[in-house]
């Protein structure tokens, strides 16, 4: 037996000290892959879509760097093979078969690429590029384009728990600077000779106007600091007022961010703190997140948004106007999607409302669409759709938050957690069709009872 001598075997060239092998044919990495396999599958989809926009906003492409398409596919595929860091799909794309055969002879990218190919490229893109899925499976006839299944779930943020702004909070540090502002900067106004007016409340922009004043007065004038230094008059003025209006600014600026809403995320400016039903602590606490609404026919996603609304009666109609396209003319959704609103919204559309009814008290303002709601939830169509809503839409939520494992996003900001999630919608559908075609259940919409 030969010794391998220590010096041979510390070559950073592994092919050196490497036994020789015999290189067969094929080159062909596809043969290696089974037929049924749904990386071919998602591969076929992919190269029937329409890469043009995809292309326009990713202009610069180096012939030695994997192109969009390719890109897009192998981050489809990380996810239908529950790979969500930019690094493992990295890591995959250099080892896995299936990955490789994706590239299609292109050098792996590197984690980076991948990454800013997600969260920049995806983010004007990843809309359209689903449209497109969702079209391909209208014409393969694997939606019955009649019922679509809505449910919404609460997603949390990867934004920390505990950097969360309260809107109450500052409303009232804003009102109780408002007061102190007024009894102090007039007084300062009036000690330096400058004049100062204002209405109800004082605006940054007149709090600039009197500093701007107050830094002419002290034009010659030493500023000092440190302890046993005297101070004088208008230095402290100076800072006085350059402190109120830090304040105000900082409070503007939350007032700003949040919008409307009741609170956001210092990580993450656009999460809601909301309460989660996966709570860690088991004790109701609020955790910063985003509430995301899909629907569902023959049981794929056909469409899916985020919001930053804590109820889900406030997304049925934003949810809708984005899948117009289609039209569906019957909604099927759970009593957190029950009011006027939303019921208006679908009778002047000519959808008809398959709601469970919530609480009868909170209905009493339109109990004429509510009773109609009710005549159709009671008759047999309606039973067989709701027990459908909760099999495919809520057995949708349940794919994705369990068997793939997403409980909190990845990405910060509304934008790159829509095409995160549109991520997630896309891979379940491919591996949603892969089940179908596979089981042959190709066609069917609907689950119907077994018999007893």
């Amino acid at each position: 037996m030969d010794i391998i001598k220590t010096y041979q075997i510390t070559q950073p060239n592994y092919t050196l000290i490497e036994k020789g092998y015999q290189l067969c044919l094929p080159f062909e990495i596809g043969v290696l892959i089974p037929a049924d396999d749904s990386v071919r599958l998602l591969s076929v989809l992919m190269e029937r879509m329409d890469y043009s926009k995809l292309y326009e906003v990713y202009s610069r492409i180096r012939k030695t760097e994997a192109d969009p398409k390719s890109l897009f596919k192998i981050v489809v595929y990380g996810y239908m093979s529950l790979l969500f860091s930019s690094r493992k799909i990295e890591s995959a794309c250099q080892r896995d078969i299936n990955f490789m055969y994706l590239l299609d002879g292109k050098p792996a990218p590197d984690h980076n690429t991948i990454a800013r190919f997600r969260s920049k490229y995806l983010k004007d893109t990843m809309d359209e590029l689903f449209a497109q899925l969702v079209d391909m499976l209208e014409s393969a006839g694997e939606l019955s384009l009649l019922n679509l299944f809505i449910d919404g779930t609460k997603q949390e943020s990867v934004a920390n728990r505990y950097t969360y702004v309260w809107g109450k909070s500052v409303e009232k540090r804003k009102a109780n600077l408002q007061e102190k502002m007024k009894a102090e900067l007039p007084k300062i106004a009036v000690e330096f000779g400058i004049r100062f007016g204002y209405d109800r409340e004082i605006k940054i922009y007149e709090i600039k106007k009197l500093l701007r004043k107050l830094l002419q007065k002290a034009e010659g004038i030493e500023f000092v600091y440190g302890a046993g230094r005297r101070k004088t008059p208008v230095q402290r003025a100076v800072e006085r007022v350059t402190e109120r209006l830090e304040k105000l600014k900082g409070y503007e600026r939350d007032i700003t961010i949040l919008n409307g809403r009741g609170s956001y995320s210092k990580t993450d400016h656009d999460a809601t703190f909301m309460r989660m039903k996966d709570d860690h602590l088991k004790n109701g606490q609020l955790k910063p997140g985003y509430n995301v609404t899909i629907g569902v026919d023959a049981e794929y996603i056909v469409n899916a948004i985020v919001t930053q609304d804590r109820s889900d009666g406030k997304t049925l109609i934003p949810f809708l106007k984005s899948i117009d396209r289609l039209r569906y003319p019957n909604i099927v959704a759970d009593a957190g999607f029950e009011s006027e609103e939303n019921y208006t919204y679908l009778e002047n559309n000519e959808q008809l409302a398959f709601i469970k009814p919530s609480n009868y008290e909170q209905a009493k303002t339109f109990l004429r669409q509510r009773a109609d709601a009710n005549e159709r939830i009671t008759s047999e169509e309606s039973i067989l759709l709701r027990l459908n809503r909760s099999i495919q839409v809520e057995g949708a939520f349940g794919v994705l938050k369990q068997d793939m494992g997403v409980r909190r996003f990845l990405c910060t900001g509304k934008a790159k957690v829509s095409v995160e999630v549109l991520l997630l919608c896309f891979a379940y559908n491919v591996k949603k069709l892969h089940n179908k075609i596979q089981s042959g259940r190709c066609g069917e919409s609907l689950h119907y009872p077994e018999a007893a």
